[in-house]
């Protein structure tokens, strides 16, 4: 029989024009007798009817009922209301009819066929009742019901939440209910998440990941979440935009009549004491709202979002943002780029809200890893990094650990990596000279002296033997042991005070020339504060293969190469390297032993030859 009826509703459905519902929208509003039209505009109101069916029904439908809100019953007293008042009852049947209306209203927003005009008009329909809903207040119970369908939808909502935030989120009581029911979402879904720990704690093979649908939620949390404008708490604005009036004022305008001047300065003044009320109840929800977020698991592609715009979009609005220190340090702890990316929240808090990390270096000190110098955020952790090492309290130890551990880093890290590795090794000698003793140390076997220059020529006596000179080589390039532990987590076990930047040595041979040049810079004395600067770092974390071409590109050379040489040339590598820019051959020493070898050769004939004249004169 229910499949009979409905066929022969869809039969009206079809052979119904555009006439015949302005035709049924104009006698329900002309006249109460014919309220029994309410039921066939509504059945239109659905994702299938045409969009200008749609229209038409929703028109005459927003005209009734904009009028009679204010009179309607509430949804929970309807249940209970009495049968012998018969306007009661009328009113109760009208308000269990706005529901549905309301729901129809969810459902064309919500489905993936509706069309985006159709979509923006009905919710303006649908704002309008949350505006008109609650006897001229904000009717929040619509909303919620609004936002929980967009929240549980499981089609695309971001063209719906885009919509609203640009045209709705503007409004300052749009907002701070918007604040309300994420709150209330992101509990129940907390609560869900545990229940769904324990059911899932029994069984082994599922494992802890989160479920495609919780995901799903939690995304589209996120999404509206972030959309809602920063707002800026100020006690003496008063001007904000109310979608619809607010019941403390409602409140003031009631009992207070203003009659003359005086009453009228009072009843301004009350006012702004409102406004200053909604400023701090905004905060606070706002507050709320977001813990309540960062409670839940996030999926890693949402931990990554919310952490990338934390510092700027949730501590300066928040109403004390040392309770968000168990998220930032729970992030800080996990390790790789979710650290990277909690690092910068978690200075702000621990600089300007004094929270005490006690483990902050040495979980820093962790993130210095190769992979570190190909992150997408690199840039604004080098910078970190070197603003948590300008404090001249920190002790020389830790100094001596960053600037050993970044020293070793530069061996195994791109040119880019190796110009912001000079550049923090730079201002950490700069500003705590007592590790300034790792420039000029050189280990050799258990004993420390002073570091000898590589390329110094080891004098000899005229005449000596070759071998005291390859003797005296081979005692400064005589291998040693790095005290330093670069496997250490502890930078107090690491070794480093017993170091030297032996690593920074190399980079004076780099294959890239940009390196090579830069770290001359490290030559001055960077104890006398006087004659030294600071390097930004800045102008280096950003670097890459790329910037270090253009740079070099950019620069001008005294003398351009040539495809042709300018004389004929007698030999493969010349004694001048003006034909070979930025390249160094030392022959000198291969000559020398080469020379050296030759005399002690001929000086072996000569003795042979002797030996054997003297033999013939003895056998004589």
């Amino acid at each position: 029989m229910a499949s009979i009826l409905s066929k022969k509703q869809k039969q009206k459905k079809n052979t119904t024009k555009l006439s015949d519902l302005r035709a049924l929208g104009h006698d329900l509003l002309s006249s109460r007798s014919h309220v029994n039209n309410l039921p066939k505009l509504l059945s239109f109101i659905t994702p299938t009817s045409p969009p200008q069916f749609v229209l038409e029904s929703l028109l005459s439908l927003e005209s009734f009922f904009t009028p009679l809100l204010p009179d309607l019953p509430s949804s929970s007293s309807s249940t209970h209301s009495p049968d012998n008042d018969p306007e009661l009852i009328y009113r109760t049947w009208l308000r269990s009819k706005f529901d549905e209306l309301v729901e129809s209203l969810v459902q064309v927003l919500l489905s993936p066929d509706s069309d985006d005009t159709l979509k923006e008009v009905v919710l303006d329909t649908l704002m309008e009742f949350v505006k008109l809903g609650n006897g001229g207040k904000f009717h929040s119970a619509i909303f919620h019901r609004f936002l929980r369908n967009i929240v549980y939808s499981t089609t695309s909502t971001d063209f719906l939440v885009d919509l609203l935030a640009s045209k709705y989120f503007k409004y300052i009581d749009v907002c701070y209910f918007t604040y309300i029911s994420l709150e209330k979402l992101a509990k129940t879904l907390d609560a869900k998440g545990i229940s769904d720990d324990r059911n899932q704690s029994a069984d082994v093979n599922n494992g802890s990941h989160l479920s495609g649908s919780m995901e799903q939620l939690i995304r589209k949390i996120h999404y509206i979440i972030s959309h809602i404008p920063a707002f800026e708490g100020s006690v003496e604005k008063t001007d904000y935009d109310m979608w619809s009036g607010s019941s403390e004022s409602e409140e003031h305008s009631k009992s207070q009549k203003a009659k003359d001047k005086k009453q009228k300065t009072e009843k301004h003044n009350d006012n702004a004491l409102s406004a200053a009320n909604i400023v701090k109840k905004m905060k606070l929800k706002f507050t709320k709202a977001w813990l309540s977020f960062l409670r839940l698991p996030l999926p890693l592609d949402v931990y990554k979002e919310v952490l990338a715009s934390f510092h700027q979009a949730v501590i300066p609005y928040i109403s004390n943002p040392v309770v968000l220190c168990d998220f930032l340090t729970r992030s800080y702890d996990i390790g790789g780029v979710i650290s990277v990316m909690a690092l910068s929240s978690l200075f702000i808090i621990m600089t300007k809200y004094g929270l005490e990390y006690p483990n902050f270096y040495e979980k820093l000190y962790a993130l210095l890893i190769p992979s570190i110098f190909m992150a997408k955020h690199r840039s604004k952790f080098f910078q970190l990094l070197d603003s948590c090492l300008k404090s001249p309290l920190l002790p020389a130890y830790l100094a001596a650990a960053f600037a050993k551990k970044l020293s070793r880093l530069s061996l195994s890290v791109p040119p880019s990596g190796a110009l912001v590795v000079i550049a923090l090794i730079h201002n950490l000698l700069r500003r705590h000279p007592s590790i300034n003793c790792l420039v000029n140390r050189v280990q050799q076997g258990d004993q420390d002296t002073v570091k000898v220059d590589p390329e110094a020529e080891v004098s000899t006596p005229d005449g000596a033997d070759a071998n005291v000179t390859d003797a005296a080589d081979q005692s400064l390039r005589k291998p040693v042991i790095d005290p330093f532990d670069n496997e250490q987590s502890d930078p107090k076990k690491s070794n480093a005070m017993r170091s030297s930047l032996w690593e920074i040595d190399t980079l004076r041979h780099h294959y890239c020339p940009h390196v090579a040049r830069f770290v001359v810079s490290l030559e001055n004395d960077l104890t006398v504060r006087s004659k030294t600067t600071e390097i930004s770092v800045e102008d280096f974390s950003s670097g890459s293969y790329a910037t270090i071409f253009g740079e070099e590109m950019r620069r001008r050379v005294k003398q351009a190469p040539i495809s042709f040489y300018r004389t004929t040339p007698t030999c493969l590598f010349p004694e001048s390297e003006t034909d070979f820019l930025g390249w160094t051959f030392k022959c000198e020493d291969i000559k020398r032993k080469n020379d050296n070898t030759n005399e002690n050769g001929d000086m072996q004939k000569e003795s042979d030859r002797s030996s054997g004249k003297r033999q013939r004169v003895e056998c004589a």
